[in-house]
């Protein structure tokens, strides 16, 4: 700690500066983030401070705090694209089963058409049937 007192001017009241080179609370705290960031390029990693200089402190802590955020948007993102890779498989299932829902539909129309002649033909014929053998029964009663 080193201390200055000076007297401005005879008449003012002294005045002490007092300050330290050695503080080293920002100093323990750098070594408690010393840490690299395996996601970072080499270049981008946070350089080490300068211990002696508050602010190369400080803009080393923000660097290690940016670091961290990038981390964590990087593992947002391979989160959001894994959900986004799931949601495009299912979206192409789901357009395989409505393809082949509209196939199921139209073969339906085309079967429900198909019996609704069937059924035309089957009474048609029953009729002509129907007919005939009252046609062949009094036939035969008039022999």
């Amino acid at each position: 700690m080193i201390t200055s007192t000076r007297r401005v001017s005879p008449d003012k009241s002294e005045v002490r500066i007092a300050f330290s080179l050695d503080d080293t609370s920002d100093v323990k705290d750098v070594e408690n983030l010393s840490q690299t960031f395996p996601d970072l390029e080499q270049r981008l990693q946070p350089v080490p401070p300068c211990v002696s200089l508050r602010e190369s402190v400080q803009v080393y802590k923000e660097h290690c705090r940016m670091a961290r955020e990038f981390h964590q948007v990087k593992h947002e993102i391979a989160v959001l694209e894994d959900r986004k890779r799931k949601l495009l498989a299912e979206l192409v299932e789901d357009e395989k089963v409505a393809m082949e829902i509209a196939c199921l539909e139209e073969e339906f129309r085309c079967l429900t058409e198909e019996n609704c002649t069937l059924l035309t033909v089957h009474n048609e014929r029953t009729q002509q049937l129907e007919r005939l053998c009252l046609a062949n029964q009094t036939r035969q009663d008039s022999f």
